[in-house]
């Protein structure tokens, strides 16, 4: 491999390279080790205080640039606003250890920097100068977050989502949302798309009240795909991780195939288990809920020897309950057990498993159009009708993971990183699927009967280089990562069904005779995934450019039981991502964008068409970010106009087909932090204007897809009382708008908009007494006015009921 041209100008530059090429060397030695992570032998550990960092921090404030160093070394600075107040900085470039990087930054400025401990540096003045200065009150510039671990509050300033490295918000030139473990417990999420209400770009309530499944639209385009931990996680499943066992929710907005390969234009969620940490966080919840919910989860935590080598983390939880269909119950059993090894601070591998079985996993069935999104002529459908039948109904999902994540750093120029997990999961789904109306109260329903096994092995190889050229620090990362998917799959109807499953949707009977089914489906796909990827972030003083580049090549075959025949299909294609930031020192960064996505297609056309074309996008995005210096919150803007070619719809016909192409033009505010100590905040808007613009269906080309409302937005704030005559309450209260959709592909009707109240209240029992230090009581609503509404509509009789009001109240103990 050849090294990079660097500048001839010093021998200083070319003596740095020896390093450089002697780790590209460790790279190739550890990529080819890359299915045995145990064989790399560990380095001797650092000390973090002289470990070197990579810092490009521009002249300015002194305060913005100690902002700006504790934010790229990942440590804490304390400082006195009286201390930085009217004073300079000459900035900072090149390779240092911590603390000798903060005297030059603060040299001749008559201050110092002293650790405390547990990364932590407090600014003070030198000796000489004791006592010319009365100190205030000691902010906080940094904080010392990192990319997957626990965020004080609503605001995580640093993501690995975007980029797959540990980089800040602030600093990544693309709109990421980020929603902490502290939202995601205010407000009492209990599945994955309930979490994203609140961010912008996001319609995460287009299944109403059907918790079976996550399914998320993204800018207009759905479904959103999930990856957990770095690695996709089912995609062609129902699979599902519930959320205590998360510690954020990322959603990276638009393409972000240049790292992850096969994803939906519209954007990608990212998910974060909770992993095991030294300090020990151990936490017990009962909650109770509307209809009949009960609910028992624990999270243990700490080390398992004194050295703090060997963490463990135990996470588990009983769920409950009744959907809010009649005759339909929810419930799951899971358990997360993780394990970290960690031999020194440049080596670690994380052992994650995972355990999940619903014997009740919830309905997922369509509603009529008359009397759901309109109040029909007999007037509102009862949104709790049962549509199916409950002597026919079943649902059952049991799925079960295993795999690493393992890193070793190489001295400061080289990091390894290899994520592995086999996953395996089967569901069972029965029901009456409504059809359609054959008079104004009639609904007509198609008995279904589908099993499904499913196993996918997923591997992520990764190498990170960090160098400098002159003037330029670069991240460079390169990775080969690998997916195998085998579905084995039935589905069985009986296609006789007009006139024989009636249901009278304003009087219903139920206890129909089922007859015979045929088989719709039996078949068996494996698909193979193969991507090589380079990305390369390199800052030059304020300025933050990214590129990126990806091949893939994928492969799928089919073998259909049903018709004897094998069916093959072949796809590859390079996607690649270039974007530009300049990050000024008083907080604002503006940036654009430019990025491309791959994704085939696996759905299968009407018998005797030809097989579908893969679905690409492009996006172009122009944003703006702010994040006043020595604050925790975080304000962004994004402008974009986004394509997606050979799109996949269904329009209530049996068969799916590809509608041509669709553009979407809109604007995403997001807001989220905290504004001051006791108020925190997340809101977002959005707009949207989405086209079909190539199609080969007469009437549809130049409308809007239908269940894409043009305007979204939510707020949501939670006070915290410490002091008077409350302390120890939380309140919390949000307001969620979903604007009209189309409700069909020729937009001949529209699905109304709606208003959502959510509230919570909580209280710190440790304020009551000593002696019940670490419990607290919780109480939440969702929908609290209890709003009729439809959430969405594909097509004709192809409706969705948006939820009805949840209550929920839970106790907890922490310790």
């Amino acid at each position: 491999m050849s090294s990079p041209d660097l500048p001839r100008s010093s021998d200083s530059s070319r003596v740095a390279l020896r390093p450089c090429v002697a780790a590209v060397r460790h790279g190739l030695l550890a990529m080819l080790l890359s299915a045995a992570p145990f064989a790399i032998a560990p380095l001797q550990a650092a000390d973090s205080a002289v470990a070197s960092h990579a810092y490009s921090v521009a002249p300015g404030s002194l305060g913005g640039a100690l902002a700006s160093f504790a934010e790229q070394a990942g440590v804490s600075v304390a400082v006195s606003p009286e201390l930085t107040a009217g004073k300079r900085s000459a900035g900072l470039q090149g390779q240092w250890p911590v603390a000798e990087g903060l005297q030059r930054l603060l040299q001749g400025s008559g201050l110092e920097a002293v650790p405390s401990g547990q990364g932590v540096y407090v600014i003070r003045p030198l000796p000489e100068a004791n006592g010319a200065v009365e100190l205030g009150s000691t902010s906080i510039v940094g904080r010392g977050q990192n990319a997957y671990g626990p965020v004080d509050g609503y605001l995580a300033e640093r993501s690995a989502a975007g980029t797959k490295t540990d980089t800040p918000l602030i600093r990544t030139p693309q709109s990421i949302s980020v929603i902490t473990r502290d939202q995601l417990d205010d407000q009492a999420v209990t599945n994955v798309a309930q979490a994203l209400r609140y961010s912008g770009g996001t319609f995460a309530d287009y299944r109403g009240s059907s918790h079976r499944v996550d399914e998320v639209y993204v800018r207009g385009f759905g479904y959103a795909p999930t990856y957990l931990d770095g690695l996709t996680v089912g995609g062609e499943s129902y699979t599902q991780v519930d959320p205590w066992f998360l510690e954020r929710v990322e959603l990276i907005h638009g393409p972000a195939s240049v790292l992850y390969g096969q994803a939906n234009p519209g954007g990608l969620l990212a998910l974060t288990s909770k992993r095991p940490s030294a300090e020990a966080k151990n936490r017990v919840q009962l909650g109770v809920g509307s209809d009949s919910l009960r609910r028992g989860a624990f999270d243990l935590n700490g080390k398992l020897d004194e050295q703090g080598t060997l963490l463990y983390r135990v996470n588990g939880l009983l769920s409950k309950g009744q959907s809010e269909v009649d005759h339909i119950d929810e419930e799951r059993h899971a358990i997360a057990p993780s394990l970290t090894w960690q031999p020194n601070e440049d080596t670690s591998l994380t052992l994650l498993a995972y355990y999940q079985n619903d014997p009740d996993a919830g309905y997922r069935n369509f509603w009529p159009t008359d009397g759901v999104a309109n109040s029909g002529p007999h007037g509102r459908i009862s949104r709790h009708l049962d549509i199916g039948d409950p002597d026919f109904y079943r649902s059952e999902r049991e799925q079960s993971s295993i795999g690493y994540l393992f890193e070793h750093r190489f001295g400061d120029l080289l990091t390894f990183r290899q994520n592995l997990r086999y996953l395996k999961e089967n569901e069972h789904y029965k029901q009456l699927v409504f059809m359609f109306m054959s008079d104004d109260r009639t609904l007509e329903r198609i008995p279904a009967d589908s099993r499904a096994q499913m196993e996918q092995v997923v591997l992520d190889n990764q190498l990170q280089f960090d160098f400098a050229t002159g003037p330029l620090q670069h991240t460079l990362l390169t990775g080969v990562d690998y997916k195998r998917t085998h579905r084995d799959e039935t589905d069985d109807r009986d296609f006789g069904y007009r006139g024989k499953y009636p249901l009278d949707a304003y009087d219903p009977r139920y206890g129909v005779d089922i007859g015979d089914l045929s088989a719709n489906v039996d078949s068996t796909r494996r698909a193979d995934q193969i991507g090589v990827y380079l990305q390369d972030q390199i800052e030059f003083g304020n300025w933050n450019l990214l590129l990126g580049g990806r091949h893939d090549r994928a492969r799928s075959r089919t073998d259909d039981r049903l018709a004897g025949e094998r069916q093959s299909f072949n796809d590859e294609k390079f996607t690649g991502r270039a974007g530009l930031l300049y990050a000024f020192d008083s907080g604002f960064s503006p940036y654009i964008s430019y990025s491309t996505s791959f994704e085939p297609v696996l759905s299968s056309p009407e018998p005797g068409q030809p097989a579908f074309k893969p679905t690409t996008g492009e996006q172009t995005e122009v944003g703006l970010k702010y994040q006043p210096p020595g604050t925790e919150a975080m304000f962004s803007v994004a402008l974009f106009d986004l394509t997606q070619q050979n799109v996949v719809t269904y329009d209530g016909s049996w068969f799916p087909s590809q509608t041509g192409e669709i553009r979407t033009r809109g604007v995403e505010l997001e807001a989220r932090g905290n504004l001051t100590d006791n108020l925190e905040l997340v809101g977002a808007f959005t707009h949207l204007e989405p086209e079909v613009t190539k199609t080969t269906r007469p009437g549809v080309e130049g409308k809007e897809p239908p269940r894409t409302p043009a305007h979204l937005a939510s707020l949501w704030t939670t006070y915290r009382f410490d002091g008077g005559v409350l302390p120890g309450l939380s309140a919390g209260a949000g307001v969620r708008y979903i604007g009209s959709s189309y409700g069909d592909q020729y937009n001949e009707y529209k699905v109304d908009s709606a208003v959502l109240l959510d509230a919570m209240l909580g209280y710190d029992l440790g304020k009551l007494a000593a002696d019940l230090e670490g419990a607290s009581v919780q109480l939440n609503a969702s929908n609290l006015t209890d709003k009729v509404y439809a959430a969405s509509c594909a097509a004709m009789d192809t409706c969705f009921y948006g939820a009805s009001r949840t209550l929920t109240a839970s106790v907890n103990y922490a310790w």
